[in-house]
């Protein structure tokens, strides 16, 4: 062999050997991270067993292999599982120790999930040390922590341990209040250790609020649940519990057993941590690891040694690469075994997920479908009912009748805002929403809101207060129509909620990236306020803060929901707080761009009387509708507009009539026998481009707007409709026509 050909061999040896190294030094880390997901699991059933020593051992471990990859995250959870260890065998300096040093880790890494439990953890600290207000914040910080990670199943640890501290300081009511949520979250989780243990301490508040029975059953339902799923510690409370709860109804004989059984239980935990820490266990403990340590130095030694060693190395390159070339043929081989078996299951899986996909997409679909069908069949005879209602308002009833067609508007109107609330709601859930951003001035914005609800805020006796802050940029680009429907809803609540208070709405920057602005807005009222129970709940669909709340002050329960929904799309957060009794606060940060190019002044529109005088005496609407009902009613209002109408029920007359007469609008309804107004619309088109045709419809406008505009409609008219919005839509249609139409 030439020495070109020997030294290229090298060199392939060489290149090959160095891509080994890298892949073997990624299987190796992932190798170490099992090993320390190992030791973890290792140091959880050691701890179960009460075998603490090895379980610091194993935790030890896993922190040496954790910082050698630098695995941060890692890091953060073993120091703070070595601070509740070292809790446990009450060595509390030692753990403050660690979770300060695992706090520190997760705030730098973002880890906030993990954060909160290291937070919980030293809330337990504080309380122990009786540093009460302390471990409150703590639990505080914790929840609020699991609350913005949506991790709702944690929450149920943190009430718990803050309902201990409120029985140390003698606050029953509150510690009874959180143990019930501590219960229904635990048992809604499927949580036994944190079930078990709230059921027994609200059997103990109970009791020392004079309701032993009920004490007693409490106490007993935490006993069995701890006993069936083995959980020494809360079995050993629930004993001492019950010990005390009969000895204060002077069953003396049952408390004097239940004290035994705790004493005897007590005595074989403490037998458990006497054995595992030992003095001698604990001298061998520091030995272990200072041999540990010392076996790593020898380790680095020997390598530092190697890199300055030039015939050491060669030797091991020799191995290496003989080892290499015998295990290329065999991963060659596995490798290609494996993409086969790899492909076939991709194959499979991509299979099932385009099944899964269709099927999804088919769900929707019809979800959608039957949403159409039923908001067009409930719209219809909501025409019908809120047409007829106002028209016999305006026809002078009798003062008898009047209050029962103002009732029969309010549920017309009711129902009219619950069917618009479920098809938003659904339009959210199913990511149609869009955002339509424009360049508004926000200040402008807020004012004319809170100035329209005004009006309703004097009804109720509530004084409304407006603060936008000094030096806050008034024009930004946003979607405003959302951000004022957000806020209607909420200032809304904050009035139906409130009599004879005070509403503040406010605006201020939280922070600014640039032009980006993070505002946070806050409607605040001094009204009944909301229970912590039902506080978490306020977001979700159909949710009411009760059923006597829902009776007294009526409404969907859906606002909340969609005000979130909106919020979310905005790429903002909303959150509450909130007292009974005391007033309610919803306060929602969203981010906006500023600008500095001027806002154009809104025109407010006019209603057609104040419109210059239009001659109707030659103006012909032509109505396409097949409801009699609706038919009679649309061409009542226009008849009191002064226009006339003639009426069609059915697309293909529309269709003819046309052709036959001279129309300066066309009201076509879109569901009727035969064609559809769609289609009579794709017809007239044909032969007639100028005539000005609106969709009077009951479908969902938004998901058919692109069908309307394809079939060539100029405008669309929702049934059941606001007469002043037709009578705007009508007449700027009939001006239109007026300016085009050449003079004869």
């Amino acid at each position: 062999m030439s020495h070109i050909n020997y030294f290229l061999l090298i060199f392939f040896i060489g290149l090959t050997s160095l891509g080994f190294s890298q892949s073997a030094q990624n299987e190796d880390i992932d190798v170490l991270k099992m090993r320390i997901e190992n030791y973890i699991s290792h140091s959880e059933l050691e701890t179960d067993r009460g075998d603490y020593y090895s379980a610091n051992d194993n935790l030890g471990k896993a922190l040496i292999l954790a910082e050698q990859i630098n695995d941060k995250k890692s890091q953060g959870i073993l120091h703070t599982k070595i601070a509740k260890l070292q809790y446990t065998v009450e060595q509390p300096e030692k753990a403050l120790i660690s979770l300060t040093k695992a706090a520190e880790i997760q705030r730098e890494i973002s880890d906030y999930p993990n954060l909160a439990i290291t937070y919980n953890i030293r809330g337990i600290l504080h309380a122990s040390k009786k540093e009460y207000q302390n471990a409150l914040d703590y639990f505080n910080s914790a929840k609020t922590k699991f609350e913005e990670e949506n991790l709702e199943a944690n929450i149920s640890d943190i009430t718990l341990n803050e309902a201990k501290v409120y029985i140390q300081m003698e606050d029953y009511p509150k510690a009874k209040a959180l143990l019930e949520k501590s219960i229904i979250l635990a048992k809604k989780y499927e949580q036994p250790k944190v079930l078990s243990s709230a059921l027994t301490n609200s059997g103990k508040v109970l009791s020392l609020m004079g309701n032993n029975d009920k004490g007693l059953s409490m106490a007993t339902e935490g006993m069995e649940i701890a006993k069936n799923n083995n959980i020494i510690e809360n079995v050993n409370d629930s004993y001492f519990t019950l010990s005390e709860i009969y000895e204060k109804t002077q069953n003396y004989k049952l408390a004097n057993e239940y004290l035994k059984k705790h004493i005897q239980l007590s005595d074989s935990i403490l037998d458990i941590k006497r054995v595992n820490l030992s003095p001698e266990q604990k001298i061998q403990f520091i030995n272990d690891y200072h041999e540990a340590e010392k076996k790593q130095m020898e380790v680095k030694l020997e390598e530092a040694d190697a890199s300055n060693n030039l015939t050491r190395i060669t030797t091991i390159l020799s191995i290496a690469l003989i080892t290499i070339l015998s295990l290329l043929t065999l991963s060659l081989y596995k490798n290609n075994n494996i993409r086969l078996k790899t492909n076939n299951m991709l194959h499979k899986k991509h299979d099932e997920l385009v099944v899964a996909k269709e099927k999804a997409e088919l769900a929707s679909k019809t979800k959608a479908n039957f949403l159409s069908t039923v908001t067009h069949e409930l719209r219809t005879p909501l025409y019908a009912v809120t047409g007829l209602t106002n028209m016999l308002l305006d026809e002078n009833p009798k003062p008898e009748q009047v209050q029962h067609l103002k009732s029969l508007k309010f549920s017309g109107d009711y129902l009219l805002t619950f069917i618009n609330d479920i098809l938003q709601i659904n339009k959210i859930e199913a990511n149609k929403v869009e955002l339509d951003p424009e360049l508004f001035n926000l200040k402008k914005k807020v004012e004319n809101v809170v100035s329209a609800l005004n009006n309703s805020a004097l009804d109720n006796n509530v004084k409304m207060h407006y603060e936008y802050e000094d030096g806050l940029p008034s024009n930004f680009v946003a979607d405003q129509l959302k951000i004022s429907q957000i806020l209607i809803n909420l200032i809304g609540n904050a009035i139906k909620f409130t009599k004879d208070g005070d509403i503040w709405v406010r605006v201020y920057k939280i922070n600014q990236v640039h032009d980006i602005y993070t505002l946070r807005f806050e409607i605040e009222d001094n009204g009944i306020g909301i229970t912590k129970e039902k506080q978490e709940h306020m977001f979700e669909s159909f949710s009411q803060g009760s059923i006597q709340i829902n009776r007294k002050y009526g409404g969907t329960g859906l606002g909340l929901s969609i005000v979130k929904g909106l919020i979310e799309i905005l790429k903002g957060k909303i959150y509450l707080k909130s007292e009974l009794g005391k007033g309610t606060t919803f306060f929602f940060e969203i981010p906006l761009t500023y600008s500095s190019e001027t806002v154009a002044v809104e025109e407010k529109p006019k209603h057609y009387k104040n419109i210059e005088a239009v001659e109707l005496s030659n103006i012909k609407i032509l109505v396409v509708e097949d409801n009699k009902i609706n038919q009679m009613i649309t061409k009542k209002i226009l008849n009191k507009m002064d226009l006339y109408c003639d009426v069609v029920d059915n697309g293909e007359e529309a269709v003819e009539r046309v052709k036959q007469e001279r129309y300066d609008v066309v009201l076509m309804d879109i569901h009727m026998p035969g064609i559809s107004g769609l289609e009579a619309t794709k017809i007239i088109r044909t032969f007639d481009k100028e005539l000005t045709i609106f969709a009077l419809t009951a479908v969902t406008i938004d998901d058919k707007m692109h069908e309307f505009e394809e079939a060539g409609f100029d405008d669309i008219i929702s049934k059941p409709f606001k007469q002043e919005d037709f009578e705007r839509k009508l007449f700027s249609a009939i001006r239109a026509n007026e300016n085009t139409t050449p003079s004869v």
